[in-house]
């Protein structure tokens, strides 16, 4: 079990990384590389951290961390939009747990960020679709390893996260799902808590700085209202989504699906507001933290989706 000081201390640790390795100018050179994200960062943090290695029990080479482990590390990603093949690959390798035998060389290899992982939950839209050298697909309950597949890189409106249409040529059954759109969606709303939390801070910093009739804009009381408002929304949902790490269930999971992405879109969209003229700007970051907002809410099933899930859950429990 990881302490909550020595998970305060892996969260420092990635933010230090993050902030030496990936500004802003850095996130955008990451975007347009071959493969869209910075390969000598994602080494620094398999190797430092241990990143791709904390979901994997010590036994089969990882580092036996917690779910709320690996979450912490996202939200740090999460607020710099760090492209990264993280999220991707901790959910192969939860896929490739739940089997019955599983692979220790794949996992091993994928623990040291080696090799990259993907998680098939819609197969129009794979994060890390189109550089995984591992890909688990899970469907009607069952999981299986496409060991042959075809790769069509997808037009994504946010530009920080590649995705890829996958199609299956050859497959190996592993076995029963164990509920990993749910593991998906509270790893999800981690890192949009963390690209809320910096898309704020944001938001506050051109606030006090930005003049307007003689005094800064963050000094009028309308204004001070509506980032008093902002803070709650995402102190709140960091909240449920802390509460999910700890007690990963389907209901959970889903609140904190929901919780995060209201969050995300309401500081995105008040970000681009308040910034005024130059945040409609593509070239402004405040315009990524948009773009994610959207491609988020979108990612694994809509909230409508989630709304169904989490409906069917609280009937069959009750």
């Amino acid at each position: 079990m990881t302490s909550n000081d020595e998970r305060d201390m892996l969260r420092e640790t990635v933010a230090a990384l993050v902030s030496k390795h990936a500004g802003p100018a850095a996130v955008r050179a990451a975007i347009e590389s071959e493969r869209g994200y910075d390969e000598s960062l994602w080494q620094l943090l398999c190797e430092q951290v241990g990143a791709a290695a904390l979901v994997v029990p010590e036994a089969l080479g990882g580092a036996g961390g917690e779910l709320a482990d690996a979450a912490a590390v996202l939200r740090e990603l999460g607020r710099a939009l760090v492209p990264s093949p993280l999220l991707g690959t901790t959910l192969a390798e939860l896929a490739l747990l739940a089997a019955p035998s599983p692979d220790e060389e794949t996992l091993g290899a994928l623990a040291e960020g080696r090799s990259i992982g993907a998680l098939v939950l819609d197969p129009d839209f794979v994060v890390n679709g189109d550089i995984a050298d591992v890909v688990v697909a899970s469907s009607d309950g069952q999981l299986s390893r496409w060991t042959s597949f075809s790769v069509e890189p997808v037009t994504a409106m946010d530009l920080t996260r590649r995705l890829a249409r996958v199609a299956p040529k050859e497959t190996t059954e592993l076995g029963a799902d164990p509920g990993l759109a749910d593991t998906a969606a509270i790893l999800l709303a981690a890192e949009q808590i963390g690209a809320a939390e910096r898309c704020l801070e944001l938001t506050v910093e051109y606030a006090k700085s930005r003049v307007q009739f003689g005094r800064p804009i963050g000094s009028f009381q309308a204004l001070k209202h509506r980032m008093a408002d902002l803070y709650v929304s995402v102190s709140a949902a960091k909240a449920v989504v802390d509460g999910a790490c700890s007690e990963p269930t389907a209901v959970n999971a889903a609140t904190a699906r929901l919780a995060a992405t209201e969050a995300l879109n309401t500081v995105a969209a008040e970000g681009i507001q308040l910034h005024g003229g130059i945040a409609i700007t593509w070239e402004h970051d405040m315009h990524l933290y948009f773009k994610r907002a959207h491609g988020s809410a979108q990612l694994l099933g809509s909230t409508r989706d989630v709304l169904r899930r989490m409906e069917s859950e609280v009937l069959s429990a009750s």
